[in-house]
């Protein structure tokens, strides 16, 4: 689900069990607890400009609970903001009031699930290194965390097509599909509107991003469903990481 800060994103979103103000009956608050979502914002890149953010979104009631910086240059930095919005209150408020802030722009905004903590790289590459055995599956199950994607498959072609090694849990349970861009000689941002992607993954605005696997004819594949969009400098990331825990695994 991407909500955009476009002008029609309230059709979108639909209004089925709101109140006329935009809110969830008092009724139904009752059995709904706080939900998260992520954010990416686009910002300038100046002192104090993330902390008007923050208080912005604190007067609809939302709480950060974790930043990450995707990007940084020419004036511009992009965010990405966990925060925990009470039961009750609809994700487009998010958008006005981060937006209420001079400046700021909103690329998406999408339910999130994942896990909070400080799982970054040094510790997936420990413990595939740990038990290189297993380091596909390890690697497979890691890689969202640290990129917050939805879901990761590992793919090898063996001329007749692609088929799985590896996949986290979240992932689709496709066992086998044609890649056309495999074999993979560089990390890429793939457009998730091409015929080979499956429906579900383009009903749900999935977007996709891969990297080589050690070798061309092995790949990651990450998907995010309902964005925001890879960046540059996530895919870069993304290659860098693939390409030392590539050294680790069995030849």
């Amino acid at each position: 689900m991407v909500i955009d800060s476009d002008s029609d994103h309230d059709e979108r979103m639909g209004s089925a069990g709101r109140g006329a103000d935009g809110e969830v009956p008092r009724r139904q608050q009752e059995a709904l607890g706080p939900v998260s979502f992520l954010i990416r914002v686009q910002l300038p890149d100046q002192p104090g400009k993330l902390g008007a953010v923050a208080s912005a979104l604190g007067t609809v009631g939302a709480d950060i609970l974790s930043v990450d910086v995707v990007e940084r240059g020419a004036g511009l930095a992009i965010d990405d903001l966990v925060v925990e919005l009470p039961s009750g209150r609809l994700p487009d408020v998010l958008i006005t009031a981060a937006e209420s802030v001079d400046g700021v722009e909103v690329d998406a905004v999408r339910p999130y699930a994942g896990v909070l903590d400080t799982y970054r790289e040094l510790e997936l590459i420990e413990e595939v290194a740990a038990n290189p055995r297993q380091g596909l599956d390890v690697f497979a199950e890691g890689v969202p965390r640290i990129i917050r994607a939805g879901w990761a498959v590992v793919f090898a072609e063996n001329g007749d097509g692609a088929f799985r090694l590896a996949a986290s849990a979240a992932a689709p349970e496709t066992r086998s599909m044609n890649l056309p861009w495999m074999p993979l000689h560089k990390s890429l941002v793939l457009d998730g509107e091409e015929d080979w992607v499956p429906e579900t993954w383009r009903e749900l605005g999935t977007e996709l991003a891969a990297t080589p696997l050690g070798r061309p004819e092995r790949a990651l594949l990450v998907g995010r469903p309902g964005g925001p969009m890879f960046r540059a400098s996530e895919v870069a990331r993304l290659a860098h990481l693939t390409g030392i825990v590539s050294s680790l695994l069995p030849r």
